[in-house]
Formats: C-alpha cells, sequence, structure tokens
C-alpha cells in the first residue's frame, strides 16, 4: 500500500480478477497463485491454454511455475536488484514506452541514472539468474501488449518491501502497461477482507478512504461526524512498535480482533514477553487461540456465516455477505460488541444495523460514496471509487492519469535482507503457507479432512543438502535461529534451491516463528518473514 500510493497514488490493485482472462502475459513475482489464490491461479493457467506467457520469479519451484515460459530463481531478497535489472535491459534497447514516459510520469532521468548501474551482468552475480535469462525475460514483458505483474507477500515481507514494490511500480510505468484493461500491478491480499480494513482506517494514520489523521480539515471532518472534540491528530502505532511499547512497558493494554500474534508475529518469544508485560489483554475472536489463551478478557464473536455486512476484497470490490446461521451462545457480530463496549465506555454508539454503518461510511469515505447497501443488494459488488449512487465503479484505475497526477518513477538500490546466512548459521530460512491450511491454524485445523491432508508442520529441503547432512524424507530435525529453536520432520525436494529451507506458521506444535526475525521495513514496518539465517541438525 504504502509503495503504490507513492508511485500511482493509490495503494491498490490496479486491475480487476477478469482482467487475468483477457492479459497477453503475467509476471507472477512473490505469490504461490495457485495455491494461496486458488481462483487467480486458475485463471492465469486458462490464459496459458489459450497462448498467453507466463514469467515467474519466484526461489521456489511453486506448483504454478510449471506452466511458465520463464522461471527465474533468484536468490531471496534480490528483488529489487531483478526488476533494476530488468529495467536496464528495456532501456537500453529502447523497449520502454516512450510516449507514456514522457506525458504520464515524473522522474524519468533519475530511474534511468539508478538502473543503469545494473546491467545482466552485475544483476547475474547478485540474484544468480543467468544475464542471458534476465534479458529474455525483460523482453518478454516489455513487448506484451497486456501484461499484468501479480504478487503477493513474498515481495512484501521484505525490510525492503516498499521498495520491492516501488520497483514493480517503476517497471509498470516504463513499459506503459497501466491504465487500461487487462494490465496493472495487482497485489494479491492475504485475507478475504485485508482490503476493506484499510480502506476503513483499519492503519494507524489514515480514518476510512485514506483520509490522513494529520489533516485538520479531516480531522473536523470527523469530530463534526462523531459529535466530539479532540481526536487525535498524530498517527499511532503499527503492530510491530505495539510489540516493542509493550515489552519496554510504553504500552498498558491490548485489543486483538481477529488475530493471533502468538502464532503470526516474527520473533515468538518477543511476542510472549511483551503480551505478558500488559496490564490488561482482550481478545475478540470466534474461537480460543493460542493468543486468546493469554487474556483477560475473551469477547465471542460470530464468524462469517453469523453476522451480515460487507466485505472487500483484493480488487477493491465491495460485496454483500448475508447471515446463515444464529451465532452460538454468547457469540456477536463484531459491530455489536464494539458498540457495546463503546457505550460502556462512555460512547453511545447508536447503530441500528450493519445497513446504517454503511450510510456513515457512504457520508464520510469519498471512494464509497456510491457503494450503497441498497445498489450491493441488488448486485455482485461495486468498486471503488464509486463517488455517488449513478456511478458504475471503477474496473481499473489511472485511465487517463494517476490518482495523484503524474506517475513518479521511485527508483531503488539493492539492499541485502537483515539476517544473512554465515559459517554457523549457514541456510536461508523462508515462510509461508500450504494450500490445506489458512494462517494459524485457528479455523482450518479444526477440519478433519483438512487435517488429513496437511497435519504437521516440514521443512523443505533440498536433496543435495539433506546428502550432505545425512537426513531422509520424513526424518525429525532441528532448525535453530538466533532466536530460537524448532523441530519438525524434513521433507526432501528440489522445490526449494541448495541452501534455502522452507516451512510454514500453521502449526503451533512447531511453530516456526520462534526462528523468524523482526527485522522490519523502515516505512511500512511490514516484518522480514522470507528470510532468516538458520541452522539445521538432524536429531538422534
Amino acid at each position: 500500500m504504502v509503495g503504490l500510493a507513492a508511485t500511482f497514488g493509490s495503494g491498490a490493485m490496479t486491475n480487476s480478477i477478469n482482467d487475468f482472462d483477457e492479459a497477453d502475459l503475467f509476471l507472477v513475482t512473490g505469490s504461490n497463485t495457485t495455491e494461496q489464490h486458488p481462483l487467480i491461479g486458475s485463471r492465469i493457467i486458462n490464459a496459458k491454454q489459450r497462448g498467453a506467457q507466463l514469467l515467474i520469479i519466484d526461489p521456489r519451484d511453486i506448483p504454478l511455475a510449471k506452466f511458465a515460459d520463464l522461471h527465474l530463481r533468484h536468490n531471496i531478497g534480490t528483488d529489487v536488484a531483478v526488476l533494476n535489472g530488468m529495467m536496464n535491459v528495456i532501456i537500453e534497447e529502447g523497449l520502454y514506452d516512450k510516449e507514456f514516459v514522457a506525458t504520464r510520469t515524473e522522474n524519468f532521468e533519475q530511474l534511468k541514472e539508478v538502473v543503469s548501474k545494473y546491467p545482466p551482468k552485475t544483476v547475474e552475480k547478485i540474484s544468480g539468474i543467468a544475464a542471458a535469462d534476465l534479458k529474455k525475460a525483460a523482453r518478454m514483458y516489455a513487448k506484451a501488449d497486456k501484461a499484468m505483474i501479480a504478487y503477493a507477500m513474498g515481495i512484501t515481507q521484505h525490510t525492503t518491501g516498499v521498495d520491492n514494490v516501488k520497483s514493480c511500480a517503476n517497471l509498470a510505468m516504463l513499459t506503459g502497461h497501466l491504465g487500461r484493461a487487462a494490465v496493472g500491478v495487482n497485489p494479491l491480499r492475504g485475507q478475504n477482507n485485508v482490503q476493506g480494513a484499510c480502506d476503513m482506517g483499519g492503519l494507524p494514520n489514515v480514518y476510512s478512504s485514506y483520509q490522513p489523521v494529520i489533516d485538520a480539515a479531516v480531522k473536523k471532518k470527523f469530530e463534526d461526524a462523531w459529535k466530539v472534540e479532540g481526536l487525535d491528530d498524530k498517527p499511532g502505532l503499527t503492530i510491530t512498535d505495539m510489540m516493542d511499547a509493550a515489552q519496554k512497558g510504553e504500552l498498558k493494554a491490548l485489543y486483538i480482533m481477529g488475530e493471533n500474534p502468538l502464532m503470526s508475529d516474527p520473533n515468538t518469544t518477543h511476542i510472549e514477553q511483551s503480551l505478558s508485560n500488559l496490564d490488561f489483554l482482550v481478545i475478540q475472536d470466534i474461537f480460543l487461540s493460542e493468543t486468546a489463551k493469554k487474556a483477560d478478557v475473551v469477547l465471542p464473536a460470530a464468524s462469517f456465516a453469523e453476522k451480515e455486512g460487507t466485505y472487500t476484497n483484493t480488487e477493491r470490490k465491495a460485496q454483500l455477505a448475508y447471515q446463515a446461521v444464529s451465532p452460538p451462545g454468547q457469540a456477536r457480530p463484531d459491530w455489536q460488541i464494539i458498540c457495546a463496549v463503546s457505550k460502556l465506555a462512555g460512547y453511545p454508539m447508536d447503530y441500528a444495523s450493519p445497513a446504517d454503518i454503511m450510510k456513515e461510511i457512504n457520508s464520510l469515505s469519498p471512494s464509497y460514496g456510491g457503494i450503497t447497501y441498497e445498489r450491493l443488494s441488488n448486485n455482485t459488488g461495486l468498486q471503488w471509487p464509486c463517488p455517488n449512487v449513478e456511478h458504475p465503479g471503477t474496473a481499473f484505475l489511472h485511465k487517463d492519469k494517476f490518482s495523484k497526477g503524474l506517475g513518479t518513477f521511485m527508483p531503488c538500490e539493492f539492499k541485502p535482507p537483515a539476517e544473512m546466512p554465515d559459517d554457523e548459521y549457514d541456510f536461508m530460512l523462508t515462510t509461508g503457507r500450504v494450500y490445506y491450511q489458512f494462517h494459524t491454524g485457528t479455523m482450518t485445523r479444526r477440519v478433519n479432512i483438512l487435517e488429513r491432508e496437511a497435519p504437521e508442520a516440514l521443512l523443505e529441503i533440498n536433496p543435495d543438502d539433506a546428502k550432505k547432512l545425512g537426513i531422509r524424507n520424513k526424518e525429525k530435525v532441528e532448525v535453530s535461529s538466533r532466536r530460537g529453536s524448532v523441530q519438525l520432520k524434513a521433507e526432501v525436494t528440489e522445490r526449494v534451491p541448495p541452501k534455502v529451507v522452507f516451512s510454514t506458521f500453521h502449526f503451533n506444535e512447531a511453530c516456526i516463528n520462534l526462528l523468524t526475525n523482526s527485522a522490519f521495513d523502515p516505512v511500512a514496518k511490514i516484518p522480514e518473514y522470507k528470510s532468516c539465517a538458520v541452522k539445521i541438525r538432524r536429531c538422534a
């Protein structure tokens, strides 16, 4: 969101899911698409069958790679160098969209200067990608008429996450793959309502529709609407900031909704210390998660099927979901719990229904002005920006101009991951998900058929490394970082390159985030889940 907002003026997927049916080329990087976004993955495979090209940039041999025309398996954390190298080739060979660059963008000369330092041979030394393959990738992307970039957390979950995103944006602007159907820069969100939560101000520095808390006029607007005075005009803390502040005793209480940081946050020992140092912890969730077991108060919430409301998905589309069954026991929809807590705290919230809340969203959030409950009841969803009820919604962004006017090239220099392998910790660990489990397993691990398919954590290790260490397939190993150790079974596979191992964070029996590094991107504050140094030994 930060990277795209800086370059384009809007931090969201530029295009629509239907556009995947029309594109000529897909550049998929940092996304295990068929496992984590299977409906989009299937569209890419179908597009391949009609003749579209597929370019994958990913260290692992993900399932989608078998359909790829070219798979660049770069060293972990070298994304900026790879993308700069592609732009170097495109500029040197005159393949960039000169008219688009001249009329729709700014700062091209600075981009040109920076990427000139990344010729293919230099990038080969940094990334491990053969210079010839890098040139081929650059030509494929630049020469395609309709090319879509799709990325996920393999791009963002680095200390250089914002730089990685800016580099994707730079590449798309350079080639004119923006502002029309079946092109663009398309982040695939990690959960079904991540986009909606951010749209509604679920960030420490904005109100809904990304209206800054530091803006005096915005502050006045919300004070008038809520009939209050003195709303805070300073940005709050991110999750990583909160945990540091709690450990130092500067943060006294936390109210956590639908999140399980004891499983999902990096460096679990640090998270446990931080939560233990709080005076008061409230958890609002549908199951008693690992984090909920540490809470002073647990508020039982309704699941998706037990409440009514809207979700805004990865393509900026708000959709209405209806209640199917009643919540069990004392569980209530989240909005009712929040209203009740607010009333007891001295500020009555008098919303009668989700439709009532939506009316306030329409009045205070410009991009949602026309996404009314009534309209959503009569169609399959509306994509923002949708400023009024006559507006049909927006299938793709930046048609004639960028949200900020001109798109801004923001060239970035390559920086290595915060923690690199050394003589003692000689492997690189990267983490992610598997098809059959979701996030921290709070829901999926209660489903027998999913547990049957993926019942435990595994450590993917390359056959050459396994042979050197005397490790057989499904044999138990111990993986250690500077922060902790876990034991789990090895999966000997060529999915990972030599000296790289991969595992998931779904399983509390082998909590992989005990190992991960809490180093984070200095701007977005997202942790570096995708790389840390570990050592491996065969268990006796």
